[in-house]
This record gives C-alpha cells, structure tokens and sequence, in this order.
C-alpha cells in the first residue's frame, strides 16, 4: 500500500481501519457494494469468483479491487470463512446525506471461522465451536463456546495429572472447534499444535485477559453472580482463565455483549463415556465411511426430531452417553411414557412442527443481524409453546414435569414482535415496510403525509390537464430528477409561463411547478424519515428481544428436550426397540441384538438378530471366527451402538437388553492409512490396538476386527494371540475379538475367560450359504474362495487357489494332526511348545493341566471312532461342549 501521503482522503480511512485487523480481510462498504482492496483483494478474488479490477488505471497509483453488492453479505462473508479466513465488515455509521466530508465508516463485527452464525454456511443439527486454551497455576484450561447457541463450557487438567496434554487433546478431539485462540507467548506442545494446526484456525489474542487475576470478575460482570461456585468453578483457576480469555475474545469481535451467553458450565468428561475419533469414526456415529454422508451414520437412523436444536441436542446424547444409572433410568422413563402415549406424542411432534430454531435465531438478535423475518420466525416459535407445554403435561415422567414446572413460554416476546412486524415483513429492514401500522405514532405520520402526498399529485395530473387543456399531461417521478410534469412536443404551445422547464427527451419536455416542488419536498423528507424511522424502530425491537435471551433460551431447551424425548419414543415405536436395564454389574447380555443403521438399510429383507452374553472378570472375551461376508463386523458394531444407544438414553434394537455401565467403547475395526502423516495401514492398526491396551479399563467394552492382519501371517498371529492373552489378563473387559486366525481358537482351553463365537453357514455341495447368526463354537474355514467367486474372480484363477490351500493345510499341523502354534506356559515347558491340546501327560501337566484325563480320553475315542471327520476344529469345540457341561454338572 502506497505512503498515507500519497492516498486519498477515503484510502487513509481505508488504510487506518486494515491496520486494526491485519488478519482479517476488510470489506469496506461503499455505497450499495461491499469493497475489497490491494492484498485482500488479490486473495480474495479466486476464493469467490469475483472478478479483479482495478481503481486508477492510467494513474501511478493503481489500485486492485473487487466487490459484491451489500445484500449479498452473508453469501461472500459465509464463504471466506469457510475457507478458514477472518473478515471485519466495515459499514457506514453515519448517513451520507448528513456527512460533512467523509463518510465515517466502523468495523462492527469480526467474522471468523469459530464465531459464524450464517444459518446458510451453517449446519443446523450440529453444533459449531471455538476453543481458548491457557495454561496457568500449574493446569491447562480450555474453554469452548458455541456463539449460535450460546452454549458455553470450560475445562481444566486435575491436579494430579502427569500428561495434562494427552488429556487436552482428548476434549480437542471430542468438541472439534473450528478455531482455537490461545493468549500471546502461549507454549503449546509441538506434536499438539501442528495436529490442531491441520484441523482448526489458531488465533493468538492479548493475554491480559487470560491472567487468573481479573478472570473472574469478567465472568461475574457478564453473568450478574457475585461468585462462579455455582457453576462448579470454584478452584479451578485454568478453567476460569480459559472462559474468560474466550469470552473477551467473541466480545471484542462480534461488537456485542452476548447477552445469551448467561451460564459457564465446568465440564466434566468422568461424567460421559468415553469416544476416541478412531472409535466415532469406525461406529460411523455421525458420518458413513463410505462417501462420509449423514445417511448411513447411527444419527441419521435414529434422529426422528422435527427441530433442529432437539437433532444437536440428541447428537450430543450420542457422542457423549451417561456413567450414572440414575440419570439414565430417568431418561428411559420418559422414552417410555412417549412410547406408550402414541396420540400424546403425535401431538407433541405435531406442536413441534411449527418450531424454529430459538437458539440461533437469538444468537444473531443478540449480535444484530437479525433480520425481519428471523425475528417473525422466533414470534411464530413462541407461538407454539403454550400448546406444546399444555400437550406435554400428561407426560408423568419426571425429568419432564421438571421441564415444565415454572417454564416461561415468553408470550410477552412473541406478542410484543407480533405487534411490531407485519404479517409478511421483507427480508430486509432496509427494503422498507417492516414496522405494523399502529406500532408507533411518528411513523404512522409520516406515512400518512407520505400517503396524502401521494394522492395529492395524483390529484394535480387532474388539475393541470384541465387548467392548460393539455389532455395527455402527465405527472411523473424519477429517482434524477423527482416529480415533473411531462408534456408532449404536440402540446408545448400551451404550457402555461408558470412552469419551469427541467429537461428536453425525445417526444417532449419536462416541467416543474413551485406548488410540485412543495409537494415534492414533504413526500421525500416523509420517505426518508420513514426509512431512518423504520430502522430505528426495528433496531429496538431487536434489542428487546436480546434482551429476553436468558428466557428465550431456557424455553428453547425445554422444546428440545421435549423434541428428543418424543423422537426417541417414535423411533423405538417404529423400530421396535426395547428399554434397556443398565446397572452398576458387569455382564452384557443382549436378546436378538440388531445393527440399527444396518436393519433400516434392509428395507424389505429381513435382519437377522443375534445374541451376546459377555461378563467382565469372566467369560469376557469372544473370538468370533467366521466367513467374509458372513455378518462379523455387524455384530460387532451393533453390540457397540445397543450400548451406546442405552447409555444415552434411548431404547435400542434388541428384544432385551442388560448392560452393565460401560465406561469407554474402543472400536478397532476396517482398514485405513494415513499418508499424510507417513503412517501405513498396518501402523494405524497397531497405534489404535495400543490406545486400546494402554486406556481400556475392566468396564470398557472392545470391539477388535482383524487384529495383525496387515502383516505377514505369522507375525499377525502372534499380535493377535498376545494381545487376547493380555485383555485376558487386565481385568478381562468385555471383548468382541474377530479373526480369520482360526488358531486362536485354542484359547478358549487356554484360559477361562475367553469363549469361541462363530458365523454360521450352510453348505450344500459347493454352495454355501451365509446365515448371519452368531453361535458358540469355533469355525475352521474363512471361505474366502467362496467369496472370491461371488466377486467374479476367474474360474482358473479359483481353482489354482484352491490347490494351493491344500497344500498349505496338508503342511498346518504336525505329525500326530494337531495345531503347531499353540503357546506353552513357560520356559520349563518348551519343549512342549509344537503341542497344544493332546500332547504327552508330562507336558499336559507342566503347561498347567488344562485338560483333565477324562477330557483326553473322551477325545481319544472319539477320535478313534471317527479319524477321519474329526478335526483338530472340531475336537476343540468337543471339548469346549464337554468343559461346559462338566461345570454344569458341578453347580448341580
């Protein structure tokens, strides 16, 4: 940019307001467009396929420029945010026909990608936050904000955590902020800013107001409290440090007091099951994996909400579920009610229907761009809330009646907007016609004088054509040149000497008259305190309406929580789920479990349920073994998302379900690489198999697909043995563990607390049908040469595979037909180490006598009795069917 000598009056101006937001790209306004100049411009141009001109062509001091016009603010504003870049609007804030000289222009608000509230750039069911971090007293604290909603929460590392960023970036990876604003000089961990560098923008503001020692008071001013105790604030200096740097922040760049941002709530994650991003991203909880769409996700199956603040609210139920069994008892409870009261729900859906979104349409009353029809559409919400309320009362479930109990349905909002809008108001305040006849005194004046204006010129046409004799003259208006008389060529020896000629066109002339000017004069300065008036009075209204924004939200949320209860109950209603009994125990046990999002995908076939009975400390952990294609990941899945669904309150897809609280899901299943970060499939596998070891806790549930198979056979076994033999050993949590190892098997003898799970299949000849049905046993074929024909692999190309996997299996086991890998016990014992289960007596006993005499001479005769159709398999399962009864016959 040239020397501030060298500048016009308007580029100084230009110049003085760039060097306040350095970051951000300004948008000038001029006129009716909204103007881009120098850098910003050049950048800006191809991020909205604008057009780059210049300004001063000819001239030393040229220009580049590009622009849209005003009403197109929010399209171009939405759009370079989403590119992840800040941009101040800069509009008049004086009006030009008043300004002596320069126009003076303000930025009044900042946009930027953590604070946008557009709803066309926005998704409505999903929230949209910003993050501070700081750290201070030895803590890190994060705060996070959602500025359309108001929604505001603030965290802190425990005293007595060793890795507080592990933990940080844990709720990082949780809230997913599309910006992050930390205070200057703010040391981050390196690994930890260039992971949130590739995902959010990373803003750095002033530190003042991040410092413990004037933290509280800014949050004590914005929410009227003499103490943040109530908030469970109290010692918690990161926390407070965080929110409030966080708050001065949208403060200073939204140019707004954020009347609705009236609570800080500590968050709590011990509160919630935990979620890692592999184990979202694998439950495809929002997002299929396959082309990531809403369609195909658990949110998208069981999401029957008609408003979009109940879709964020039971999105958030799903990504973070209940630990205490109470509040999820209670939570059921009112599912229930909803269930059983079908007409009582239609009409509560029916109540909702008319429902806006409250939150977000508060959010931009509050920032002041709100326009007419946002605020017609908050009226029109509150509207509906005393019906809804009176509709919901005949629900008897508590959490509901404490909703309802003293809920302010804010009539007086609605009706004070209905009385000052027009039934149908424009879109714009600026287009005029917004304010209700009646609504204010002046303004009802000046639309009068405006009217009789209006008629009297028409009544002057009349007057003049019979006072000259002139029958085709006629009285028009411009916006050059005003109101005129307009006279034909044919005509103009009769035009009295009292008009004044204005101005020569092509079939004519046209005049003025000192009673036209008069008349002239009172309808423009009319109009134009109209406009100004109109304005004013909407500005107001809008005001009021940010000022009910603690009402307004508590009755937003009681609408939400009314729409996900009743969406909760239409969607068990429909899909016939059942209440799900969650306690303290440790079992799951689940009655024809099904996949929700698999079942709705189905349409007109049938799922096929399926079973689980698993118990921490116990028979914990079941190798599933199995064909491709035979249903292993499904059941895996649904027994995950019957879980989740329970712990977040719904009913889930079972005809019944226990479930003993599960702290955290891990989800190890698919493949994927990440290239961007040089991380191969097989590395990903092995860095989420070790999240899961390090973190699971006796009450996690583990779902493990595949584990080792991304490298060679026998390394891959060997991950995989250890890694069971491990969760075996650490409390043993509730495992789901699939695999085409069929060696694994062997575990279940080996160690109690393992149990062998199977797909079952149908084969008649070489047909083979896949039932989907998981029973216990254990499979000795994959039919992956099955599945390689259904995908049309070539006949020559099947039949060599099939030779090979002979001769491959010929060579599997030993010389007296018995599994080679099984692992022995201990060093004393590896001599042993080629045998498993029907080795010598000696080595039976010195591997820790897990199968009895009686056990090996039951297999023995059988084996003598059938040598050919048994299988090392096979025997094994005998033996599982025989342990079992054994024990059953010891409980007798």
């Amino acid at each position: 940019m040239p020397e501030a000598s060298h500048l016009t009056p308007m580029f100084r101006q230009y110049r003085s307001l760039k060097h306040e937001h350095p970051e951000s790209i300004l948008l000038f306004r001029m006129g009716d467009f909204y103007e881009m100049f120098y850098e910003d411009a050049r950048l800006a141009s191809p991020l909205l396929e604008l057009t780059l001109t210049a300004r001063g062509r000819g001239t030393d001091n040229v220009v580049p420029m590009c622009g849209f016009p005003h009403h197109q603010l929010d399209h171009y504003t939405g759009r370079l945010v989403q590119a992840n870049r800040k941009v101040a609007i800069c509009d008049q804030v004086e009006d030009p026909k008043l300004a002596k000289g320069l126009v003076r222009r303000e930025v009044v608000r900042v946009v930027t990608p953590g604070t946008a509230h557009d709803p066309a750039q926005m998704d409505s069911k999903s929230n949209l936050w910003i993050a501070a971090l700081v750290a201070t007293a030895g803590r890190l604290g994060a705060a996070f904000l959602d500025v359309s909603t108001g929604e505001f929460l603030a965290w802190e590392s425990p005293v007595d955590d060793e890795q507080p960023w592990r933990a940080t970036v844990e709720r990082l990876r949780s809230f997913a902020p599309r910006e992050i604003v930390v205070p200057e000089g703010f040391r981050w961990d390196p690994a930890v800013r260039e992971e949130q560098a590739a995902r959010a923008v990373i803003t750095f503001a002033e530190p003042y107001a991040f410092s413990t020692s004037g933290a509280a008071a800014i949050l004590e001013r914005q929410f009227g409290l003499a103490s943040l105790d109530g908030f469970g604030l109290r010692e918690r200096p990161a926390a407070i440090a965080a929110g409030a740097g966080l708050l001065h922040y949208v403060r200073d760049t939204q140019h707004s007091a954020m009347e609705h941002v009236d609570r800080l709530l500590f968050h709590e994650p011990s509160r919630y099951l935990l979620l890692d991003p592999a184990t979202r991203r694998n439950l495809e909880l929002e997002r299929s994996l396959r082309d990531g769409a809403r369609e195909g996700s658990l949110f998208h199956a069981v999401d029957s909400t008609i408003t979009a603040a109940g879709a964020r609210l039971l999105r958030r139920w799903l990504l973070a579920p209940l630990l205490d069994c109470t509040e999820i008892a209670r939570r059921h409870d009112a599912v229930e009610c909803f269930l059983r009261l079908p007409d009582l729900r239609r009409k509560v859906r029916e109540s909702l229907a008319g429902v806006h979104d409250i939150e977000r349409l508060l959010a931009r009353a509050v920032s002041g761009t709100a326009g007419p029809r946002d605020l017609q559409g908050l009226a029109h919400s509150l509207d509906r809330l005393p019906g809804l309320i009176e509709v919901a009362s005949g629900i008897a479930a508590p959490i509901v009646r404490e909703t309802l109990a003293g809920l302010d349905p804010c009539a007086d909002v609605a009706c004070r907007i209905g009385q000052g809008l027009v039934d149908e108001p424009p879109a714009s305040v600026r287009d005029g016609g917004v304010i209700r006849e009646g609504f204010d005194h002046e303004l009802d004046e000046f639309r009068a004088i405006r009217r009789d204006g209006r008629s009297y010129v028409a009544s002057l046409e009349a007057r003049e054509r019979e006072a000259t004799g002139i029958a085709s003259l006629k009285v028009r208006f411009n916006r050059v040149f005003g109101y005129y008389v307009e006279v034909s060529k044919a005509n103009l020896h009769l035009v009295p000497e009292r008009y004044q000629r204005k101005q020569t066109v092509a079939t004519g002339e046209r005049f003025v008259t000192p009673e036209l000017k008069e008349c002239e004069s009172k309808i423009l300065e009319a109009q134009e305190r109209i406009e100004s008036l109109e304005v004013e009075l909407f500005s107001r209204l809008r005001a009021e309406v940010a000022a009910a924004a603690s009402r307004l939200k508590l009755a937003a949320a009681a609408s939400a929580l009314l729409d996900v209860f009743a969406a909760l109950g239409e969607t068990a209603g429909a899909g016939d789920y059942c209440r799900p009994r969650v306690d303290g125990g440790n079992r799951l046990r689940i009655v024809g479990g099904r996949h929700p999002v698999v079942e709705r995908t189905l349409a007109e076939r049938r799922f096929v349920p399926n079973d689980t009975e698993l118990e921490a400390g116990a028979r914990a952990i079941g190798v599933l073994t199995g064909p491709n294609m035979g249903g292993k990941s499904t059941y895996l899945r649904q027994n995950a998302l019957i879980v989740l669904l329970a712990q977040a309150g719904s009913f889930v897809p079972a005809a019944a379900a226990e479930i003993g609280i599960v702290d955290r899901i891990f989800c190890r299943v698919g493949a994927s690489d990440s290239l961007a970060e040089g991380q191969s499939t097989f590395m990903v596998e092995m860095t989420e198999t070790a999240n899961i070891l390090h973190h699971a806790t006796s009450r996690s549930l583990l779902l493990l697909d595949e584990i080792g198979r991304g490298t060679s056979t026998f390394d891959g076994l060997s991950i995989a043995w250890a890694v069971v033999e491990q969760l075996a050993g650490l409390g043993a949590p509730r495992c789901l563990f699939a695999t085409h190892y069929h060696e694994l098997t062997e575990l279940e003898a080996e160690l109690d607390r393992v149990i062998n799970l199977r797909m079952a299949v149908s084969e008649s000849g070489e047909s083979v049908s896949f039932l989907h049905r998981v029973e216990r046993g254990a499979s000795d074929r994959s039919y992956g040469l099955h599945v390689a024909r259904l995908a049309g692999i070539p006949g020559p190309v099947i039949a060599r595979a099939q030779e090979i996997l002979e001769n491959i299996e010929s060579d599997e086991y030993g010389r007296d037909g018995l599994p080679r890998r099984a692992r022995t016990r201990g060093p004393e014992v590896r001599r042993c180490a080629q045998r498993s289960l029907f080795g010598e007596p000696e080595a039976r006993a010195a591997a820790g006598g897990f199968v009895t005499d009686t056990g090996t001479r039951i297999l023995e005769e059988l084996r003598r009795q059938e040598p050919e159709r048994l299988t090392p398999i096979e025997a094994l399962n005998l033996l599982a069917a025989w342990r079992a009864r054994l024990a059953r016959d010891r409980q007798a």
